[in-house]
């Protein structure tokens, strides 16, 4: 086989940036994320198609329709052997348990090793006391991600009492103050304290828009009895959260919040009324009844809030929906293989020599010789019906390897429909790979 190397135009790296919309509607404690009915299904634990629940992002896609099975195998044994069976012996013995159960699903696995390699999961005490070297970590998949919403009464009290999640986004805060007084924690004129105040975060996985949320796209929606009773943009594409619908309502004009466009956050803390109609929206709160605000928006979303915990029916009353585009950036390498005129005429298709000759000249413990006239196969059509057309080198390419200078195989592009290449032809193929 020939090798062909790359030359310095045939080699492409470029950028691709893309702008994924992420649409999500929150309806009594339910996600729905794009507009993705639910799907149910028998084969996965969840009772999903997707492996997901609803609103419900799987990061790789993994295990999709693999029901998880108790086979008691072991990866790389027989049936005979029973994993559980060998556990025991080996645990009796105090043996490090190096192998794998196969059930039937992919998962992720490290061996304890002096790297001292673990899953974040696993915190070091349990990695160092738990597991022997030469132990088998394992971890499962899927894993999935919604947004999540939280509604904090006690921010930051002390450093006794506190939300850590609000914590950690303290410094961020006053760092884009540049951006808007309104990220500011603590702010004299007009007078807030983000500390004390009872606030409503909105997180957003990175899985949902990539490097940061596109400023200027983000669309929050209050529905009431199925009616919009308050709309949140980001118009000024500054993080500030603009109430700018209904038209005329009570807090139009006002900032009810900011968003943390790198991170993935929404933290709101406008505590004006969007409805006279009380409603019950606080979980543990036993029907407590409150008025629809924007510290109550995305009540439902992953936070235990429903009517069960709220304790009161009144709360299917209350509908949201989130929008917004995200900003992604693909590192992208093109490359143009060519096949130029008088090349890549030889297959090592074994159908592309002549049925029916003989293949070795001669045999022997010195020397390995082929025949040197094998016919090739003429596979040039007639327009006449039984005769062959007169014989022209042609192949039938369905693959374009690449290789690395070392001539080691890292990667294969295989096309669609093979492609008849001629002697006189002169073909580019365009493969393209995300690093």
């Amino acid at each position: 086989m020939s090798y062909k190397k790359f030359k310095k135009s045939d080699i492409l790296l470029n950028t691709m940036e893309a702008t994924p919309k992420s649409s999500f509607f929150v309806y009594d404690g339910q996600v729905y994320y794009n507009n993705i009915p639910k799907q149910t299904g028998t084969r996965n634990s969840t009772g999903q198609v997707r492996n997901t629940s609803n609103g419900f992002l799987s990061l790789y896609e993994y295990n999709i329709d693999r029901p998880l099975v108790d086979t008691d195998r072991i990866v790389g044994e027989g049936p005979t052997v029973s994993y559980d069976a060998k556990v025991i012996d080996y645990t009796a013995s105090g043996s490090a348990v190096d192998f794998l159960l196969d059930n039937a699903r992919i998962y992720p696995y490290i061996s304890k090793d002096s790297a001292r390699s673990s899953f974040k999961t696993v915190g070091a005490n349990s990695d160092y006391n738990e597991f022997q070297y030469g132990s088998i970590l394992t971890a499962s998949y899927p894993l999935s991600s919604s947004i999540t919403r939280e509604y904090i009464t006690t921010p930051y009290a002390s450093t006794s009492s506190y939300n850590s999640h609000y914590v950690a986004l303290r410094n961020k805060l006053n760092f884009y103050a540049v951006r808007s007084r309104h990220y500011k924690v603590s702010n004299s004129s007009p007078l807030w304290n983000k500390d004390t105040q009872t606030l409503n975060l909105i997180s957003i996985p990175s899985i949902f828009y990539g490097t940061k949320i596109n400023p200027g796209s983000i669309s929050l929606k209050w529905y009431f009895s199925g009616s919009l009773i308050g709309e949140l943009q980001d118009q000024r594409q500054n993080g500030e959260l603009i109430q700018v619908g209904p038209p005329g309502s009570t807090g139009s004009g006002s900032v009810a919040g900011v968003a943390l466009y790198e991170e993935g956050f929404l933290l709101l803390t406008g505590s004006w009324n969007l409805s006279t109609t009380q409603i019950a929206m606080t979980s543990g709160s036993g029907g407590t009844l409150s008025n629809p605000s924007w510290l109550f928006y995305g009540a439902g979303s992953n936070d235990d809030v429903n009517q069960t915990t709220v304790g009161g029916a009144t709360f299917v009353t209350a509908s949201f929906s989130l929008d917004f585009k995200g900003h992604t950036e693909t590192q992208v390498a093109t490359m143009f293989a060519h096949a130029e005129v008088g090349e890549v005429n030889y297959s090592n298709n074994p159908t592309f020599i002549e049925k029916g000759q003989t293949q070795m000249e001669y045999t022997s413990s010195h020397i390995y010789e082929e025949t040197s006239d094998r016919k090739i196969k003429n596979t040039v059509s007639s327009s006449h019906s039984d005769y062959s057309a007169s014989f022209e080198r042609q192949v039938y390419i369905s693959r374009v390897a690449v290789y690395d200078k070392y001539k080691n195989l890292i990667g294969v592009a295989t096309l669609s429909n093979p492609i008849l290449k001629k002697e006189s032809d002169n073909l580019s193929f365009k493969l393209k790979i995300d690093i």
